[in-house]
């Protein structure tokens, strides 16, 4: 993928730290991204979202009053959010597997390490955009669906063993 597949994307980036902020900006600008957005807290983020449209959004974990999590809840299911289907990238330095399944949990598309490299911001927005995942609607969870994994001896819309006893025949379900 080369810088120019970039130069039209849109990103989002919400990180309360001036500083890590810009140290994400001047990546994504390395990568040819030419339209970046800075919010420091979870509505200006909301408002950002209304005026620029973006494409994907870089989230902090830590924020102030509303953190990342409680942030990514609200772009996937408030009713007034500007869009529920934002590819979100979680960036954090809390790296313990709670808080990256925390985070899975709450709709993340992708979860980043901090002291983030380039290579893993690269690597996270080409997954994005050549492997993008179907969103999916549970019971208490909307979002990417979580499962990474594909089976190639799996053949047909159940994954579970109770898959089928769970369903509720009223229930729409889509596959594919």
């Amino acid at each position: 993928m080369s810088n120019a597949s970039f130069e039209r994307i849109r990103i989002l980036i919400l990180e309360d730290n001036a500083h890590m902020s810009t140290i994400l900006r001047k990546i994504l600008q390395g990568f040819g991204v030419r339209q970046v957005v800075e919010a420091r807290d979870a509505a200006d983020a909301f408002e950002a979202m209304r005026n620029s449209n973006p494409d994907l959004a870089l989230v902090d974990y830590m924020l102030g009053d509303v953190d990342g999590l409680e942030f990514t809840r609200l772009v996937r299911t408030a009713s007034d959010s500007p869009n529920k289907y934002l590819p979100i990238i979680m960036v954090s330095g809390h790296t313990d597997r709670s808080k990256i399944m925390e985070a899975i949990n709450a709709g993340v598309n992708e979860y980043l390490a901090k002291p983030v490299r380039p290579v893993d911001v690269y690597n996270r927005l080409v997954s994005l955009i050549e492997r993008p995942r179907r969103f999916v609607k549970a019971p208490g969870y909307f979002g990417p669906d979580r499962r990474r994994r594909q089976d190639p001896r799996y053949d047909g819309p159940w994954r579970r063993a109770t898959d089928e006893q769970n369903m509720n025949p009223a229930d729409e379900v889509e596959f594919g």
